[in-house]
């Protein structure tokens, strides 16, 4: 795996206060709203569920075991969700699963967001950010349907990786040469942009296919939203870009 630490700021000309805010945003919901992770209630009521996306009704189920993927899980139980439960489409890319779950997403944010609302502008990268990350949960919800086991369509999914990785893809598309600082086979090293995200996907790719964790979801981790953010993101940055009115940064 390939872990990234920063990556080259030079040509950024605005300061990146919509990805500040998500990012505030992102810690404020798990900090208080989730408890930390301990207010399952709030969690499973804001969710997006695959099945309630499916059929346009909300789903209100007691706490049960059920098999997934192999395991049996126990499911605290889905709460009510006092909104339509399409609005979770937007709501789930806000909350996470754990402290590790969060880090991780906002450290990518962190390094990679900044430069894609620089060149799209405050307004267009906070559209693309949050239609990116419906069309991943979207991926999500019908790969399970296709694919997994009833049970799964109960599972709910939540965190900001599809948005995440949305703006990945158009990263690897807008400044492909761009050099990032990465931590690769443990090794400390500078590689452009293209060979960094270029890694991730590739995992992605082959653990959504199921090479490596088998279905559409492995040890909790939706990879079918994380490709199909991604391509979202490929396919939406044209869209989005102001035309490359801004200069790039230099590749080196």
């Amino acid at each position: 795996m390939v872990l990234p630490l920063y990556d080259d700021n030079t040509g950024r000309q605005t300061t990146p206060v919509i990805n500040y805010a998500i990012i505030a945003l992102n810690i404020f919901v798990f900090v208080v709203l989730q408890g930390l992770g301990s207010n399952d209630q709030f969690t499973y009521s804001f969710s997006t569920v695959p099945l309630e996306i499916l059929q346009g009704r909300d789903i209100v189920t007691p706490p049960q075991m059920v098999e997934y993927m192999g395991q049996l899980v126990r499911l605290p139980g889905l709460g009510p969700t006092p909104v339509s439960v399409y609005l979770t489409l937007f709501t789930s890319m806000f909350m996470h699963g754990s402290l590790m779950h969060l880090g991780g997403n906002m450290l990518f944010l962190w390094i990679f967001g900044d430069n894609i609302e620089d060149r799209l502008g405050h307004l267009r990268y906070l559209i693309f950010y949050l239609l990116c990350g419906v069309l991943a949960s979207l991926a999500h919800v019908f790969t399970t349907d296709i694919f997994a086991t009833s049970e799964a369509l109960l599972v709910p999914s939540l965190g900001a990786s599809g948005a995440i990785s949305g703006v990945l893809g158009g990263y690897i598309l807008l400044h492909p040469k761009r050099r990032v600082r990465v931590i690769l086979l443990n090794l400390l090293t500078d590689v452009p942009a293209y060979v960094a995200i270029g890694i991730w996907f590739v995992f992605q790719l082959i653990s959504g296919l199921g090479i490596l964790g088998g279905g559409t979801q492995s040890g909790g981790v939706a990879y079918a939203a994380h490709v199909g953010g991604f391509v979202a993101g490929l396919v939406l940055i044209k869209f989005f870009d102001r035309g490359g009115s801004r200069p790039r940064a230099p590749a080196y």
